[in-house]
């Protein structure tokens, strides 16, 4: 019995780290991403994101890298500071069928000095530096630093790539 403690001891451990690691989506997610995932999940119906304040900014975007997908984009989130369960877009995927999919999030920061040649103001979250300082993706939009974060669509290249090979605008 005791050589039995010890053991069961270890099995809970391995247990209990294991839970503690979500799989879905993306696969592994440390507990602050699956806050982000478990935040947000409500805007897999994209009328919630739109009666959120969200609007689409973009068309669906795309590279030789991968895509993004549309931004959905809340201008009442975008300021000063970051809140990682309230990310200013949120990434959806076109279906072809006149729906979309939720597939991940982007936080966005205006660049402080409007400046590109200095990053003094580069923002961090999750251990993570923003990209950027960039232009904006249109005459409206300032000179900003992103974060892209892959917590509902699986990404092989990471869950903070900008793009995602994975996935194809229709």
């Amino acid at each position: 019995m005791r050589r039995l403690i010890p053991i069961l001891a270890i099995a809970v451990i391995l247990v209990t780290a294991g839970a503690a690691i979500a799989v879905a989506g993306n696969g592994p997610l440390p507990p602050e991403l699956q806050a982000v995932r478990a935040a947000t999940a409500r805007y897999n119906d994209v009328s919630v994101a739109l009666a959120d304040g969200y609007v689409p900014a973009s068309g669906c975007e795309a590279s030789p890298a991968g895509t993004m997908g549309v931004h959905y984009f809340n201008p009442r989130l975008a300021g000063p500071g970051v809140d990682p369960l309230h990310p200013e877009v949120l990434l959806y995927l076109p279906n072809g069928n006149g729906s979309v999919k939720l597939v991940g999030v982007e936080y966005f920061q205006a660049d402080a000095d409007q400046d590109k040649a200095t990053t003094g103001d580069r923002p961090f979250l999750f251990g993570q530096g923003f990209q950027g300082p960039m232009d904006g993706h249109n005459p409206q939009m300032p000179i900003h630093y992103d974060l892209h974060v892959w917590v509902h669509e699986a990404n092989p290249d990471g869950v903070f790539a900008q793009w995602n090979p994975a996935i194809h605008c229709p």
